[in-house]
């Protein structure tokens, strides 16, 4: 996984705001340096299982995967934040918070704003938690921790830009779970489009459901989605 070059941060904002980058440039170097196939691992030993794998057994599954998302699409994620100007932003899957920071990032440029961010693995709660800290971006982003169908289910309404970056098969009960809380307008970033259920790809790209969707060749590929707030 290659970084962009760094790009000067007007009156110290942006991505490559000093401690923004260091918190980054350390986080994808570890990525770098893990094991690629953790999360590819995860799943093949997810479908040997003789039921959908428990709360507890997802998070032990994905408890040693490190996999933020590209650069590039941190940066979408990013500008993004800055043109939306959400109030609420949901994160489904914060890991070790390298998409938090880039959110986060976003909305505290912007001067308002907050992230929440849901994992499973105390311990990328932790870590999190800690590198939001070291970037400067803690009051900007709250990381809750346990299964985001709980976690989620009494977020201040409305949600206004939703990350789903989290184990593949939760986006569509993740997502069914923040839909009462959308407003028309409001944005659906969801992560490595090649390895999306069917069933979730068929309920946010269905117009007749209040959706309008779009790939976009961003990293391992992303599905940009409006919800309309329009079922037909």
């Amino acid at each position: 996984m290659s970084e962009l070059p760094a790009r000067p941060g007007a009156h110290g904002l942006g991505l490559d705001q000093p401690a923004v980058s260091a918190v980054l440039s350390r986080l994808y170097a570890a990525a770098r340096a893990g094991d690629p196939s953790a999360m590819a691992r995860a799943h093949a030993e997810a479908a040997e299982l003789p039921a959908p794998p428990t709360v507890a057994e997802t998070s032990a599954l994905c408890a040693a995967a490190s996999l933020p998302v590209h650069p590039h699409t941190g940066r979408f994620l990013y500008t993004l934040v800055r043109t939306l100007r959400p109030r609420t932003v949901v994160e489904f899957g914060t890991s070790f918070g390298t998409s938090a920071v880039q959110l986060a990032a976003a909305l505290r440029d912007n001067g308002a704003g907050h992230l929440t961010g849901t994992e499973l693995e105390a311990g990328k709660v932790h870590q999190a938690r800690a590198n939001l800290a070291e970037a400067g971006l803690a009051e900007w982003a709250t990381v809750l921790a346990g299964d985001a169908r709980q976690t989620l289910a009494t977020m201040a309404r409305p949600v206004d830009l939703v990350l789903l970056d989290g184990w593949k098969e939760l986006y569509l009960p993740v997502l069914e779970v923040l839909e009462p809380m959308l407003r028309p307008g409001s944005v659906i970033v969801s992560d490595n489009l090649p390895m999306l259920p069917d069933g979730f790809l068929t309920r946010i790209r269905d117009l007749g459901r209040g959706y309008s969707s779009v790939e976009l060749p961003l990293g391992d590929g992303i599905e940009l989605t409006t919800w309309t707030g329009e079922e037909w």
